[in-house]
């Protein structure tokens, strides 16, 4: 049993984060990680995916983005080699291909077991991320046997993919990418929209993200919202990230030919039924864009910059969808293939601290459980609405490492 002060589980971008935060301050740990260093972006992202923050905005504490296109967007492979480059650069003491298989509270700290052996801290950081495990409905039981299921996590190219049509269930970032690069590829796509927030790629001639950054609206904290807990369920931006900059939303996808449907809301049959909820969709996400577009019109004149920018650009808004079908026959209709992209979860079977509520998910305010010496980063809105991106983890991870420096002081004394 080695001993060691603080343990990390996950070797991701938060992981490491926090790693680099913790050796700034002197604390020594160790970063378990089950896979190796960013193990997510190697395994768990389609080919053709990018970030969907420009690459300026990759930002970690000590390490940024170094390369000479700022305002592109990384692929997966350079995503893995910028985080790569992080873990050599801080010295992060990772330890790769080792699971954490239980954390369990003892009367000086916390025992973790491993495969490779085990652990005693004084504290623990779930390091592990949002992007956990994904979401299937129970509907998704219902359907039938010959119909292919996927997730993203496991979706690669269309090229896996049987001949037939092909059902995205979920229109946030991920759906609406997989429905747009699977129509490409010859195959009729229908759509399932819920809850979605709609995002121009560029607005005045600047990525929407550097409005967003520019304005504090990604520092905003628990206390600039109104209800926390809503704001951490919003769904995830509707971008993508393409070197021509370009927009991808439900109207253009319905001009490209991929059919739109309401909220999936039942399996019978073999047909899956859908909710009328289309159209008021669309409508709530394009009252949200508009009042953005107008926020930003708003900024823009206060700090006079005005010439500064780009003009202000007219509101388009998502008029009338198509008609929706409220019910569609997989076998009838050649649909051979559902896509959940439905979000995450996350799990901890390993987890053996009393700090999960009823859903499952860990008890935190800031990331700092009811449990002394147990914290968590990486999950949305943790104490910035940006927690969940890479040019979030850092803020937050400093501000665990002084909490767990404070505490480790505090004990000394």
């Amino acid at each position: 049993m080695e001993r060691t002060e603080v343990v990390v589980v996950g070797g991701g971008q938060a992981g490491l984060a926090m790693s680099h935060c913790l050796s700034e301050r002197s604390v020594d740990h160790v970063v378990l990680e089950r896979g190796r260093v960013g193990e997510r972006w190697r395994s768990e992202r389609w080919d053709s995916l990018r970030l969907l923050t420009p690459n300026w905005q990759s930002r970690l504490p000590g390490w940024r983005y170094r390369g000479d296109d700022p305002d592109g967007y990384m692929t997966m492979p350079e995503v893995v080699g910028f985080i790569e480059g992080y873990a050599r650069a801080s010295r992060a003491p990772v330890e790769t291909g080792t699971t954490v298989l239980g954390v369990e509270r003892t009367p000086g700290g916390y025992r973790v077991a491993t495969d490779r052996g085990g652990y005693e801290a004084d504290d623990v950081v779930v390091a592990t991320g949002h992007c956990d495990e994904p979401l299937v409905p129970a509907l998704g039981a219902r359907l039938p046997g010959d119909v292919l299921q996927l997730v993203p996590t496991r979706y690669r190219n269309p090229g896996q993919l049987p001949e037939g049509g092909v059902l995205v269930v979920g229109a946030s970032a991920s759906g609406v990418q997989l429905a747009d690069e699977i129509h490409a590829s010859g195959r009729p796509v229908t759509l399932a929209v819920g809850r979605h927030l709609r995002l121009p790629r560029t607005y005045r001639g600047r990525d929407i993200l550097w409005w967003l950054d520019a304005m504090g609206i990604l520092d905003d904290t628990e206390e600039d919202v109104y209800d926390i807990d809503v704001s951490r369920e919003q769904p995830s931006f509707q971008l993508v990230g393409r070197p021509d900059h370009a927009t991808l939303d439900l109207p253009r996808l319905q001009e490209r030919g991929v059919r739109l449907v309401g909220r999936a809301a039942g399996v019978e049959g073999g047909a899956v039924f859908f909710d009328d909820d289309l159209v008021a969709r669309t409508a709530a996400a394009d009252v949200k864009l508009a009042s953005l577009q107008a926020r930003i019109d708003a900024f823009v004149t206060a700090a006079g910059w005005e010439g500064r920018v780009g003009e202000a650009e007219p509101f388009v808004p998502f008029l009338w969808p198509a008609p929706a079908p409220e019910a569609i026959d997989l076998r009838a209709e050649g649909i051979r293939t559902v896509l959940w992209a439905t979000g995450f979860r996350r799990s901890y079977p390993w987890l053996s601290v009393p700090v999960l509520d009823e859903r499952g998910e860990i008890r935190h305010r800031g990331g700092i459980t009811p449990e002394p010496g147990l914290y968590v980063i990486g999950l949305p809105f943790l104490r910035r609405r940006k927690s969940a991106f890479i040019d979030g983890v850092g803020d937050d991870a400093a501000a665990l490492a002084e909490h767990i420096a404070a505490r480790r002081a505090r004990a000394v004394a």
